[in-house]
């Protein structure tokens, strides 16, 4: 069975109502970046960091995975799936996914502050000020924040390497590490890119570009690479 790797991002999410960070120059839902999505911001405002991340947990029990999600957990029938998201909700894997790598943490799970890798689930729980992990530090949410390492991007780098199809799915490519895999996918293997704002083929890296959004553009691939390993 082929292995496909898909990259997805923000945008994929969005179709399904959730905002991103880049929807208003530099705000995520009316708040500076730094002030919610760093280690300075927690550290210095820790009351409203946890807020902030406990609104966007509750949000995710009022959206629903798009067909574009869907499609990519059908995909699992002809190809194996390895699902790179820089996404925080938890879409995929309600879709149906089942082998989906998390680069920038997860909305449904906290983690210790002086150990990442203590991690506890919360479901659709809120973290309180004065919660504490399993090791005393206070409870974070399992985000990565600006500045700060992103834990599996050797196991992201990985699956890339062992990819047959590469997919690049809501996302522009302008966030690294994330898009630095494109460059880890070997020579000859086909990489398809679903952006409504880019639209150049690159025949020499095997890229070809679906102009269109997320759920539009996985209808006309889901067919394509069905057909690609039906031959």
């Amino acid at each position: 069975m082929k292995h496909l790797v898909v990259l997805s991002g923000a945008g994929i999410s969005a179709e399904s109502g959730l905002k991103t960070f880049r929807d208003a120059g530099g705000l995520w839902e009316g708040h500076r970046i730094e002030d919610v999505a760093s280690p300075e911001g927690f550290a210095s405002n820790p009351a409203l960091v946890l807020d902030f991340y406990n609104q966007r947990r509750r949000q995710l029990d009022e959206v629903m995975p798009n067909e574009a999600h869907l499609l990519l957990a059908k995909l699992e029938s002809h190809y194996r799936v390895t699902i790179v998201t820089q996404n925080v909700d938890d879409l995929h894997e309600r879709a149906g996914s089942n082998e989906i790598i998390h680069l920038h943490g997860e909305l449904r799970f906290a983690c210790s502050s002086k150990d990442r890798s203590i991690r506890e689930f919360l479901g659709n729980r809120d973290i309180k000020p004065g919660d504490r992990s399993s090791d005393g530090s206070p409870l974070r949410p399992d985000i990565v924040w600006f500045g700060e390492a992103v834990p599996k991007m050797e196991e992201a780098i990985y699956a890339t390497l062992q990819a047959d199809v590469f997919l690049v799915i809501g996302t522009s490519l302008e966030v690294y590490p994330a898009a630095g895999l494109l460059h880890y996918v070997r020579d000859g293997k086909p990489v398809y890119i679903l952006d409504p704002n880019r639209h150049e083929n690159r025949a020499e890296r095997h890229i070809h570009v679906i102009s269109k959004k997320a759920t539009e553009g996985m209808r006309e691939l889901y067919a394509n690479l069905v057909a690609d390993v039906s031959i």
